[in-house]
């Protein structure tokens, strides 16, 4: 009975798809869950009573996972490929920098392919080309968009005074941005009549430069509006921001009403990466936009409309932005698009349809994310994670490991200390995931063992140290090693050297005898 009864939704699901085939995909842009009251670890509240509507019709996802920049997310979007395959690792910024590669499959050009009925237009930020040569400025519309309308730009210089794009052409636009943007989607949806069409809104919305919206768009009647006032209080500009926001997605939902256009469109919301270092809620803003850290990538991601069984539900499940390649596809109602995939450009993406079903079974076993740039810093690098635990792997070496279920601020690395068996046996399982993806030998500490943490317990007199290391075992031959296995001293008066200088963290004295684990003060 229970099968039948999945049988005969999906196929309802399936029958009203092919009736309407509308899709709006929402990004704000720098909004991470923090300032969403809707997320249980919210640390600040902004009045967003239209993004809450779509709450009632949708599914809000907790373990979304994002690039945490925007270039990289936007075009894993697009391409449903990770980054380390598109190349854009990074901000596209300069002619330097990796961009889109136009002879990616993307979104658009896979709905044109199968369902040439079907209206496409990207309005908003674009920020994966750069806007010179001016040829590039048709690149959205070479990529399948019938209509582009917005920036090229990764920020605005100013809301009310910018540059826009439309369909290749530059003009100059003194309409406040997010105005415009809910304005020109409003107008193309309405075009349509009742044709099908997908809508890919990215505003610039609350991103900087922070400033103060028109009045009848927020209720913070409190805010001068100098430059001094917005340098002193970034935060309170960046919230008048995010009402106005909310306040132009209300105004597309009435329009979609008005249109009878509503009851037969599915939204995505979703921001795209973690909040900004004038705005983050932490103490430690290295770990804030920009960084592979959870408050760098976890970001609010809902989906609600006619597709979603069962609404007004929350999923705990693991997704990656990417994900919304397949996923818009097949809302769409696309089944076959696999088969104009190259097989030199694999797809990253997973179709989130179970959980939108309410099958709600686990769509991926763990999400990725990453960051790395043409002028290399300590933060590039990978990280992977399941439901419980998160391994991130820095490209200068360095490891750190965490168990979320009780650490979700990723503060205490469970590498400067022992390992349980539990955490061990995760701590494989993720790296040699991340080893398998990105075709690595191994990024598996191969001196971190169960091993070696019973030892450690063994010979505690010996741990932790600052200057100088306490050698058991005279006259035998040791060498001091790094987590990652580099040597940093081979010989037979280890107890004589002088250490004081040696980067803090995770070390190994290796002698005939055995393994001893040691932590750096």
């Amino acid at each position: 009975m229970k099968k039948i009864i999945l049988l005969t939704t999906i196929c309802l699901f399936f029958i009203n798809l092919n009736a309407q085939q509308n899709v709006i995909l929402i990004i704000a842009d720098d909004l991470g869950t923090d300032y969403c009251g809707f997320y249980e670890n919210y640390q600040d509240t902004v009045g967003m009573p239209n993004i809450r509507k779509l709450l009632n019709n949708g599914i809000r996802f907790t373990n979304a996972t994002a690039n945490p920049v925007c270039s990289p997310t936007r075009t894993g979007i697009l391409t449903g490929r990770y980054s380390f395959r598109t190349g854009v690792g990074e901000v596209v910024t300069s002619v330097n920098t990796p961009t889109l590669d136009t002879s990616e499959m993307v979104i658009p050009k896979i709905l044109k392919h199968f369902s040439p009925n079907i209206a496409t237009a990207n309005i908003g930020k674009w920020h994966v080309n750069l806007q010179n040569p001016a040829s590039n400025l048709q690149i959205p519309n070479l990529l399948g968009y019938d209509q582009y309308e917005g920036n090229f730009l990764g920020a605005l210089g100013s809301y009310t005074n910018w540059t826009k794009i439309t369909n290749g052409v530059s003009s100059t636009c003194t309409t406040y941005a997010t105005t415009e943007t809910a304005n020109n989607a409003i107008s193309f949806i309405k075009a349509q009549n009742s044709n099908p069409f997908f809508v890919w809104l990215a505003f610039n919305a609350p991103h900087s430069p922070y400033h103060l919206p028109p009045a009848e768009l927020h209720s913070y009647t409190n805010l001068s509006g100098t430059t001094n006032d917005i340098n002193q209080n970034p935060k309170s500009y960046f919230k008048a921001s995010l009402e106005a926001l909310d306040h132009e997605i209300g105004r597309l939902i009435d329009s979609l009403i008005l249109y009878n256009q509503f009851d037969n469109t599915n939204f995505i919301f979703i921001g795209d990466n973690g909040n900004s270092l004038e705005t983050a809620q932490i103490a430690d803003t290295n770990k804030a936009k920009g960084s592979i850290y959870q408050y760098g990538v976890n970001v609010p991601f809902i989906i609600s409309g006619p597709a979603v069984v069962n609404p007004n539900r929350v999923s705990n499940q693991l997704v990656n932005t990417q994900d919304l390649f397949a996923t818009i596809i097949e809302l769409c109602g696309i089944s076959n698009w696999q088969s104009q995939i190259p097989t030199d450009k694999p797809i990253d993406s997973k179709i989130i349809m179970p959980i939108i079903l309410n099958q709600d079974f686990a769509i991926r076993p763990w999400a990725f994310t990453e960051v790395f740039k043409v002028q290399t810093d300590s933060y590039d690098g990978k990280a992977i994670r399941n439901l419980d635990y998160k391994l991130l792997n820095f490209d200068d070496g360095r490891q750190e490991f965490y168990n979320l279920s009780i650490d979700p601020n990723e503060n205490v690395d469970l590498l400067v200390g022992n390992l349980s068996e539990t955490d061990f046996s995760n701590y494989t399982y993720l790296c040699s995931e991340m080893s398998n993806l990105i075709g690595s030998s191994s990024i598996c500490n191969q001196s971190l063992d169960l091993e070696s943490n019973v030892k450690y317990e063994n010979y505690s007199p010996v741990n932790p140290f600052n200057s100088t290391i306490e050698n058991t075992f005279f006259g035998q031959k040791s060498s001091l090693v790094t987590n990652l296995g580099q040597e940093i001293y081979a010989g037979f008066e280890i107890e004589k050297q002088d250490f004081t200088n040696l980067e803090k963290g995770i070390y190994f004295l290796k002698t005939e005898s055995g393994t001893v684990k040691l932590i750096k003060e």
